[in-house]
């Protein structure tokens, strides 16, 4: 498939995955999320992590708000990532709550570098990863700017993707720079690539 083939197939995903996620009622996204938190606060990679890279949620994402402060209210260190814009990567920054972030690009809330403390991915015992659409593989599908795809192709340690059930198709095309996720949770199963 060439490059412009793949890039179109990936953007009709991307518009049918966003129309779909654009149609749940708001009860029932918050009946996904509820179980999904709960399948993935019963991993024991997660349960064993002492350190959590995680992603602060937008409506249309997966809502990481139960993850986020189960790991504070147990002691863990929770990372979250501030976009760096000019060179379109992500850095993570430890957060100790919700009061040290701040608006950042695309309606994001992100730490705050005043107030929060650089950390090293090579600290990250897990990383849950956004993804608007997974396969049965791993692979996934952002919502197109390449963030989290220029840190995958540098990080070697856990990745938890996570994603509706209705969200996960069986293959999915990949390009030479995608990199599949090692477990992706749903609200209904957990898919280990392992």
């Amino acid at each position: 498939m060439s490059v412009k083939n793949l890039k179109q197939k990936k953007n009709g995903l991307r518009n049918k995955y966003k129309k779909l996620r654009d149609s749940f009622p708001v009860e029932k996204k918050k009946d996904f999320d509820r179980k999904l938190s709960d399948n993935l606060l019963k991993l024991d990679e997660y349960n064993n992590a002492g350190v959590v890279f995680a992603f602060i949620s937008k409506d249309i994402e997966v809502d990481t708000s139960g993850l986020i402060n189960d790991a504070l209210m147990r002691g863990k260190r929770v990372a979250v990532p501030r976009c760096n814009a000019e060179d379109t990567t992500i850095s993570f920054y430890y957060i100790s709550s919700y009061d040290d972030l701040e608006p950042g690009f695309y309606g994001l809330m992100e730490p705050d570098t005043a107030k929060c403390e650089l950390a090293d991915d090579a600290d990250a015992d897990i990383v849950i990863v956004p993804g608007l659409v997974y396969d049965r593989d791993g692979y996934r599908l952002g919502f197109g700017k390449g963030y989290y795809d220029r840190f995958l192709e540098e990080y070697e340690g856990l990745t938890v993707g996570v994603c509706y059930s209705r969200c996960i198709e069986d293959k999915l095309p990949r390009g030479y720079y995608d990199r599949p996720i090692k477990i992706v949770v749903t609200e209904k199963y957990t898919i280990r690539n392992t």
